[in-house]
């Protein structure tokens, strides 16, 4: 099996790349700059609006952690459809690095959490145009999985492995929390690649 990781310098790519190259995987990363890598793995040094059919056509899985810049959230859209357009009639696997504001609020699904969110926030745009970009995905043909966090996404938390996969719809703990650390969710994705886990599906994570 071969993989991608886009993004493979961010802290999550990072995490999850440092994860599957543990696991004895075959990585390969695609980063705008390949001086930031932490690890020791080929790589494709290209920005994501650059990447080819060519580019992708090697990876049985393409692991999508790409993070738009400040006062460019449309990217996070734009790029989830140039990476569909490059994956269409194509059998390689997609895994988007997600956010919570895609998720349903409750079982009736009738909100998803995006719909509760003031448009002055803040977050706002990041949170609509990675929601956007979740729908266009699960709309698809592609053998896609998109992976959504917990609300509270810590990227100095400690990996525990005392976590839950959940569904579509938001989730908490015993405590009403909403917490995962980088370093469980990049466990949890090294398994879901490996194991070939939850294709086709929204699936969500939380700390027990």
């Amino acid at each position: 099996m071969k993989i991608a990781v886009i993004g493979a310098t961010g802290q999550a790519g990072s995490l999850i790349t440092e994860k599957l190259v543990a696991a004895g995987a075959d990585v390969t990363a695609l980063v705008r700059n390949a001086s930031r890598l932490k690890v020791d793995v080929p790589v494709i040094e290209k920005d994501i609006f650059a990447l080819t059919q060519a580019d992708l056509a090697p990876f049985d899985v393409v692991i999508e952690a790409f993070r738009a810049p400040e006062g460019h959230e449309i990217q996070h859209l734009q790029a989830m459809q140039h990476l569909m357009a490059l994956l269409e009639d194509s059998q390689t696997r997609l895994i988007a690095v997600g956010g919570t504001s895609s998720l349903y609020s409750d079982e009736t699904r009738t909100k998803r959490l995006i719909d509760l969110v003031d448009v002055t926030a803040s977050f706002y745009p990041v949170a609509k145009y990675m929601s956007d970009a979740a729908l266009e995905l699960k709309a698809s043909d592609l053998n896609y999985t998109y992976f959504s966090p917990a609300a509270y996404f810590d990227p100095a938390g400690l990996e525990t492995r005392a976590y839950s996969l959940a569904t579509d719809i938001f989730t908490v703990n015993a405590s009403g929390e909403s917490y995962i650390s980088m370093a469980d969710f990049a466990s949890a994705m090294r398994d879901i690649v490996l194991n070939g886990t939850h294709q086709r599906e929204h699936i969500s994570i939380y700390q027990n």
